[in-house]
């Protein structure tokens, strides 16, 4: 099953969010949040209230490198170090909209990165676990996520391959680089129910964003968009498969 995104016509209403005035947050970069997201995430079809208000709430240009911030709401990734980007705003927003969490539920986060997509995950109020294999970018959306007020947010530096079992199971799963399989050890941290959102495929190409569902002990299989995403490290390379 293909989900097909569709663009909203009309009127763009935009939930409102109450924000604390901020030295670090000045105006002009609020109001490029706002606009980034009515005219990025919302026209594109994104529609769940709670996603919407994540994103007009988190301070994107706090996840990005200082020579970065002018760039921070624009409508494409950008470069973190590492050979790692920052996602586009609208693919974070459409995983966040994939993966169905609801208040209080548990998520896994595979590739920290910048520390923006787990910050988005916890302004949405879910229990947030999050894992980056490479040193420097853990500690940096670490501080991050301190700094911008998600201290909430539970970070382990280590291989995302293998999951984090002993804060499973999970409601849902989030990998943010490209495998060209799905990890075993993460379908054994999902509950009954339990949404896997990943791009899927060839590292080097084009990959498929998928949703997951675990039901009766197998994965049901939905096809969202094409995507592009860097690959997964680790042991990830170890198991080459086809998913």
């Amino acid at each position: 099953m293909r989900l097909h995104v569709l663009a909203l016509l009309g009127v763009l209403l935009l939930p409102a969010v109450a924000r604390a005035e901020d030295p670090a947050d000045p105006p002009h970069l609020r109001a490029a949040r706002e606009r980034m997201v009515r005219e990025q995430i919302v026209a594109r079809g994104v529609t769940r209230p709670d996603v919407i208000a994540a994103l007009l709430a988190v301070p994107r240009h706090r996840f990005v490198p200082p020579d970065m911030v002018a760039s921070a709401y624009q409508d494409h990734p950008l470069p973190i170090g590492e050979g790692q980007t920052i996602s586009q705003p609208y693919i974070v927003a459409l995983m966040t909209e994939a993966l169905g969490l609801q208040p209080g539920q548990r998520v896994l986060e595979i590739g920290t990165g910048s520390g923006y997509q787990a910050a988005v995950l916890s302004a949405m109020k879910a229990q947030v676990y999050t894992i980056e294999i490479i040193p420097r970018l853990f500690e940096s959306a670490s501080t991050a996520l301190v700094r911008t007020g998600y201290p909430d947010v539970a970070c382990r530096l280590g291989d995302g391959y293998l999951g984090w079992p002993e804060a499973a199971p999970f409601d849902a799963v989030v990998i943010t680089a490209a495998v060209d399989h799905i990890p075993q050890p993460l379908i054994s941290q999902m509950k009954e129910g339990g949404r896997l959102v990943l791009p899927v495929g060839d590292p080097a190409r084009v990959q498929d964003l998928v949703r997951a569902t675990l039901s009766g002990g197998s994965l049901r299989f939905e096809t969202i968009t094409a995507v592009r995403f860097v690959p997964m490290t680790g042991q990830a390379l170890q198991k080459p498969g086809p998913r």
